[in-house]
């Protein structure tokens, strides 16, 4: 039996860059993604409907002015709010990486912990709750960074796009990846509620990592990504979509003389498993 395909939507423009990888690792994974200017949507809000998973996606949007997704984020929530959480409640994805997991923060999607982001809660009530809870600040190196990292992740996460992993190489490349929660209970909660489904691991151990190369940027208990507590709306730094073939990875050569090559790259594999929950 054939299953359909699932239409995703990246929304493009204003600074973002990785559309045409992201739409690549959508279509290898076996969905039928669609890019869409901001201001396309922004005009016909109700496309949204047409969609089973959204992405957001990586880049610089409006040059990061007032801090790493901060602008587009506005943008959203004062034209598309109510499409966005009439588009969740009704079950569906959402994935963010680099720049879309800052839009996502600050937009109040993640770590979305609030009950009025569950399916089939009433979208006006869920818009209401949407408010950042936690932050992606700047990285306590102070600097850009842009190299290749371990992380581990965690089984029992309810996250969609996680299921089955458990250690993976992906390269970063942000300014403003350190995941900072206010809070002491705040930070307990993500954990214990299954929301920090992957974590900077030493490249040996996987143990999580605490200090820099391994742990890029200084997050705090080394997370890399967050899901909401249903699973399906997703955020991470690392670049999934970066790593579609074996040869993306900067020691593929040597991967090559240890043994025969995977067809693939790693990172498709959080795609294919946001379309095996679609399908």
């Amino acid at each position: 039996m054939k299953h359909r395909q699932p239409r995703v939507l990246i929304v493009t423009g204003y600074g973002v860059n990785c559309e045409a990888e992201s739409a690549y690792a959508w279509e290898l994974a076996g969905a039928r993604p669609v890019q869409m200017h901001l201001n396309d949507l922004l005009a016909a809000p109700r496309r949204l409907e047409l969609y089973q998973a959204l992405m957001f996606i990586g880049g610089f949007s409006f040059g990061d002015h007032m801090g790493s997704g901060h602008v587009l984020a506005l943008r959203w929530r004062h034209c598309l709010r109510d499409e966005l959480c009439r588009f969740l409640a009704r079950g569906r994805l959402a994935l963010g990486i680099c720049n879309g997991f800052q839009v996502m923060v600050k937009l109040g999607l993640l770590p979305g912990l609030d009950a009025g982001a569950r399916p089939g809660a009433k979208p006006k009530a869920q818009a209401r709750r949407l408010k950042q809870q936690v932050a992606l600040t700047h990285n306590q190196c102070g600097v850009f960074q842009n190299f290749w990292v371990t992380l581990q992740f965690d089984p029992r996460s309810p996250c969609v796009f996680t299921r089955g992993l458990d250690r993976m190489e992906m390269p970063i490349r942000h300014g403003e990846g350190r995941f900072f929660a206010p809070t002491p209970g705040l930070l307990k909660e993500l954990e214990s509620r299954g929301c920090v489904p992957c974590r900077y691991a030493h490249p040996r151990t996987g143990r999580p990592a605490m200090r820099y190369p391994y742990n890029p940027n200084g997050s705090q208990r080394a997370i890399a990504g967050v899901c909401s507590p249903d699973g399906r709306v997703f955020g991470m730094m690392p670049h999934p979509e970066a790593y579609l073939f074996p040869e993306n990875h900067p020691q593929w050569p040597r991967q090559k003389i240890a043994g025969a090559l995977p067809r693939h790259g790693a990172g498709l594999a959080v795609f294919r498993n946001a379309v095996e929950y679609l399908q």
